[in-house]
């Protein structure tokens, strides 16, 4: 029986999907002899297919549904707004209600130095006008040639041209037949693997942060426009830097007069148990990207969030910003981003991670997996967590080919009800903040069957 309340054929639907609709990141060829798995309805923490099949989702849809599936009022606010005025653009010197007021209300939430916001449609989007913003503000004052932006190895920064350059991935930049010029990648503050033997993660977390200092150095301060990075690396493998880290990397960026730069798409609006990880970190940056939780995934919204050094120069001394989007500040976007942000604040899901459910989560991880024989290491900060896939815990060897244990057990989670990904041999999860302690529960449950099973499969190769 089907949970939606429509009637799909799933053969009908597998098949349009294989003749027409081509996936992101995905083996085309592989998912068209498997067939897609059709998710029809969701509901609080729970996603269902098409076949009735229940899964809960420890990934928020994509990092994104932080208050959870089927909020009707979100769907009454989008209705209300589509009826009264479904879109008018930005441009020709015009504003609607809607972006003017959310602009005023993520100026409340975000850090006290950042003032002003410029929309686009997704995180991706917003990395690119951030890229933009932070050249045409040195060009503005006087120093053009200030254009190198120093990122990280592994680090995702989006998938249009210049998010994809902007990140450290090498898998991506391979398809890419050349990149955005002048921008660097350094090494990612990852110390499980990268740390030194008889290196702390403090001392790492120093180096990690001095191989940015190396590369301004490198190419001349006078050359370096900003700094780019993740507070916690999500799709690289929910990557949490040493405490040591990002105080480190502000004083640097501060010492050599170069932009800091934050990817908050995925740690943006609770995720971390504030409302945003600059303010976890006690990062003061010059730009904040933004995205996905912003509107709970319900529509899509992105918002760069901009600093007041950038901003007032752009106002006073750069004329016209040639740079803007069909949609940015679309107006039922916002609309829809208002009540989430609302909802968010009134459910107190943003203290309810700082003070519960991101410690339980962090403390049951730790009791109830670090001892399994496949995990290496736990890893958690406010709502989102990783696990690292070991064939040998001591030595902190992986299986080969790389990657491949942790897909079995991601299929093995799957199959038991637990919707999780698999970054190569990490097991990453960033759950919905309506999660409460019952739902951990019940995760680490499903999750563990999956580790058992996995265990079983690969015992061979051990």
């Amino acid at each position: 029986m089907t949970l939606s309340n429509h009637k799909y054929s799933l053969p009908e639907l597998q098949a349009q999907d294989a003749a027409h609709f081509l996936h992101p990141f995905t083996d085309h060829k592989e998912l068209r002899a498997q067939g897609s798995r059709m998710i029809v309805r969701g509901e609080g923490a729970f996603i269902y297919d098409s076949e009735g099949g229940e899964l809960l989702d420890a990934m928020a849809g994509l990092w994104c549904v932080n208050i959870g599936y089927g909020r009707d009022e979100l769907a009454e606010v989008a209705a209300a707004q589509m009826r009264e005025l479904p879109y008018y653009n930005a441009f020709f010197k015009c504003a609607t209600p809607a972006p003017v007021q959310l602009s005023a209300k993520l100026a409340e939430l975000a850090p006290p130095n950042i003032n002003q916001v410029f929309y686009g449609s997704s995180g991706s989007e917003s990395n690119d006008t951030a890229v933009r913003l932070v050249r045409h503000y040195w060009a503005l004052e006087g120093k053009p040639e200030k254009n190198i932006i120093i990122s990280r190895n592994n680090a995702y920064h989006g998938s249009t041209v210049a998010g994809a350059s902007l990140g450290g991935m090498s898998h991506m930049h391979k398809q890419m037949g050349g990149m955005v010029p002048n921008i660097v990648h350094v090494l990612e503050p990852y110390a499980y693997e990268l740390a030194l033997p008889g290196e702390s993660d403090d001392d790492f977390g120093l180096r990690a942060a001095h191989a940015i200092e190396e590369a301004i150095l490198a190419a001349g301060a006078d050359k370096v426009a900003a700094f780019i990075g993740e507070p916690i690396m999500g799709a690289g493998g929910v990557r949490i830097p040493p405490a040591s880290y990002w105080p480190e990397v502000q004083r640097i960026c501060r010492k050599y007069d170069i932009l800091l730069m934050l990817d908050e798409v995925i740690t943006g609006y609770g995720r971390t148990g504030e409302w945003f990880a600059a303010t976890t970190f006690g990062i003061e940056a010059d730009t904040i990207t933004t995205a996905k939780a912003l509107t709970s995934g319900y529509q899509p919204l992105s918002a760069l969030l901009v600093g007041d050094r950038i901003a007032n120069t752009l106002v006073e001394k750069g004329g016209e910003f040639n740079h803007g989007y069909t949609y940015s500040g679309h107006p039922v976007c916002c609309a829809v981003a208002l009540k989430n942000l609302e909802i968010i604040d009134n459910e107190g899901l943003v203290e309810r991670v700082r003070t519960d459910t991101g410690p339980y989560l962090a403390k049951e991880l730790a009791r109830r997996l670090n001892a399994h024989p496949l995990v290496g290491q736990t890893r958690s900060i406010g709502l989102m967590g990783a696990v690292e896939i070991v064939r040998d815990k001591a030595e902190r060897t992986r299986f080969k080919p790389d990657g491949s244990a942790a897909i079995k057990v991601r299929d093995h989670a799957v199959r038991n009800g637990l919707m999780i990904r698999a970054t190569g041999d990490t097991l990453i999860m960033s759950p919905p903040l309506v999660w409460t302690r019952e739902t951990i529960d019940l995760a680490l449950n499903r999750l563990l069957v999956a580790l058992d099973l996995a265990e079983a499969d690969l015992a061979p190769l051990r």
